[in-house]
Order: structure tokens, then sequence, then C-alpha cells
């Protein structure tokens, strides 16, 4: 099981994307829990890392853990994301080992990692991407 946690940032119906060096797909902001961290300290960590922005800690707020088949590894290796949207400080850039960001629609699903196709889906049917 790969352990993720991930950061919904919304403007105007649509969520940031963000595209690693080398790689196809998007993914929403975020990473791997290092040892000991907790969802909070990993989700600060990751997004100041990847994005070059502080996340309010105080303000973040779980919005759904999602499992599919972990993009580019073995049949059955499941990746679990924990989603939160949290308040930041800062303008967003992409940094570290991002190449591209991208604000995203439903009409990009395709053009994401099978997670982020399951997050997709529950945002569209919750209303908060368009």
């Amino acid at each position: 099981m790969i352990d993720k946690i991930a950061w919904l940032h919304f403007q105007d119906g649509r969520v940031l994307g963000a595209r690693s060096r080398g790689k196809s797909v998007f993914y929403l902001p975020g990473g791997k829990r290092e040892p000991g961290e907790t969802d909070t300290e990993t989700l600060v960590r990751e997004i100041r890392e990847e994005l070059t922005v502080e996340i309010d800690p105080a303000s973040a707020e779980p919005a759904g853990t999602f499992e599919a088949q972990a993009d580019g590894h073995a049949q059955g290796l499941v990746v679990r994301t924990t989603c939160y949207t949290a308040e930041f400080s800062g303008t967003p850039v992409a940094s570290s080992e991002i190449e591209e960001l991208a604000w995203l629609g439903y009409e990009d699903r395709d053009r994401l990692s099978a997670a982020g196709k399951l997050i997709f889906d529950h945002l569209r049917e919750t209303g908060l991407l368009r």
C-alpha cells in the first residue's frame, strides 16, 4: 500500500493539478508520508516542497480517502490518497520534481492517475468540480 496525502485547492470550479517531470499524468499536489508524520505534517511538508506555499495546519479539513491501483506499479499495488482542503499563504509555483501545474476540470479526467479519476468523480458528484 502506498499512503499519500493530497491537497485540494479549488478555483472557479477547477482544482489545481500537478505533473511530475517525465510523467504524463497529473495528480493532486501532495505526496507520501514520512515515518512518524501525521497527515497534516505530511500535507504541510509536501506542499511546501512541491508548490512553495505554506499550508495553515489549523485550517486543514479532511475531504475523503480514495484507493486505486498505483500507476506504473505491479498489478495489485494500491495507492491510498487522503485528501484535505486547507488555507495557505503564497502563490503556488512548480518546484522540486513538479514540471507543470494546471487548473483541471472534470473534462480533464482522462489526464489523471487512477486515484485522481476516482477523486474527480467524487468531486463532480458533490458539486465541487465542474
